[in-house]
């Protein structure tokens, strides 16, 4: 069975490490995986109730709740921003957690994973969006891959040519796979 697995990352700089982390899981899922990047986070406006009305939603809502829901699974990728995850991956979460108990995360398989500046690579951040997706409805993978050192190591090395966060990737993208397939059957 294909699987289709959408990407969020929780950076919107341009040469972020977590966006070239997402870059890498696309070219490396394996086969019978498909992770598609979401492009247009930063277009999605502060959840407000007030705002979230059928008919009448930003077409940067509409598109991300329809990229979720057309999704078998979902792969977060938070950088660490003051200790705790940030501000457009919340949003993201918040938006697709939406109508409550049946928003687009409801029984989605989710993992987070990411990468950081700091000698523990985001795992504050990755526990905080865990416990956020966790919930609004979704099924959280016990998957952790948090690769510390991002500036130094990433500093001339694309994630998608080092050859260990590869393997560890297309390992949590497997991971991931499998859990969508057993949901779908």
């Amino acid at each position: 069975m294909s699987v289709r697995i959408l990407a969020l990352v929780g950076s919107l700089r341009a040469g972020s490490t977590n966006r070239q982390l997402a870059e890498a899981a696309v070219k490396h899922a394996p086969e019978g995986a498909e992770v598609v990047l979401f492009e247009g986070l930063a277009d999605v406006p502060f959840y407000n109730e007030d705002i979230d009305v059928e008919g009448s939603l930003a077409a940067s809502v509409v598109a991300l709740r329809a990229a979720a829901n057309s999704a078998d699974a979902l792969l977060l990728f938070s950088p660490e921003y003051n200790g705790t995850i940030p501000a457009v991956l919340k949003n993201a979460i918040d938006w697709l957690s939406r109508p409550y108990g049946a928003g687009a995360l409801t029984d989605k398989p989710v993992a987070v994973v990411g990468t950081a500046y700091g000698q523990f690579g985001g795992v504050w951040a990755q526990d905080e969006a865990r416990k956020a997706v966790g919930i609004a409805g979704a099924k959280v993978l016990d998957v952790k891959l948090a690769i510390p050192g991002s500036l130094v190591r990433f500093a001339e090395t694309h994630p998608s040519d080092d050859a260990e966060v590869s393997a560890q990737l297309a390992e949590v993208i497997g991971l991931i796979h499998g859990e969508a397939t057993s949901a779908a059957a």
